[in-house]
């Protein structure tokens, strides 16, 4: 049975050079990233808290997240930047969410598999930005994240498949992907995860 799931397409090399060339703004949105991912992880225990084989790791999760935006705020404060006053509205993560089914059982499956595509893209992203940054320290941050990242998107697969046909799953996850792959492809380039 398979776990991971592969990107449709990959990153540009323009997202990279934006993001480089304007580190702190994607610091800022980085933080608010583990933020969500967090409260996201949490929100699956809230919504379906009949699914009691799944909230153990689904605290787990929530955890490591807020604790990544632990460490991701200490990188901030040793650079003097701030955190944003509002978490802006990701465009990415919206149209993604706006796919979802809108029954109790298809929106489960589709919130399981969209965390999935979001955790894998940001375990590429993370691995551009490990390979690329010059700062040692945060090459070897941005590593640790994307290892991490790796292992919660193949989390969800495999909660998916808890509860899911195998069939069923890797249709709609391949779809997502698809999907995934276009949104991307029409999104502005800026200094931000998504």
């Amino acid at each position: 049975m398979k776990y991971s799931i592969e990107l449709r397409s990959p990153s540009s090399p323009e997202w990279l050079k934006a993001v480089l060339a304007d580190f702190p703004s994607f610091l800022q949105d980085h933080a608010d990233c583990e933020r969500k991912a967090s409260a996201m992880a949490l929100s699956f225990v809230a919504k379906y808290p009949d699914r009691s084989e799944i909230i153990p790791e689904l605290i787990d999760t929530a955890l490591e997240e807020l604790d990544h935006f632990r460490q991701v705020y200490s990188v901030m404060e040793q650079r003097s930047i701030r955190l944003s006053h509002q978490i802006p509205q990701d465009l990415y993560a919206k149209t993604l969410v706006d796919l979802c089914h809108s029954g109790r059982e298809e929106r489960f499956l589709d919130r399981l598999l969209l965390a999935s595509v979001l955790e894998c893209r940001g375990t590429e992203r993370f691995r551009l930005i490990s390979e690329a940054i010059q700062d040692a320290s945060l090459a070897r941050f941005y590593k640790m994240l994307w290892t991490s990242e790796a292992r919660h998107g193949n989390m969800f697969v495999r909660m998916a498949l808890r509860y899911f046909s195998e069939e069923n799953v890797y249709q709609r996850l391949e779809w997502l992907m698809e999907q995934e792959a276009l949104i991307l492809a029409k999104l502005p380039v800026r200094p931000a995860l998504h």
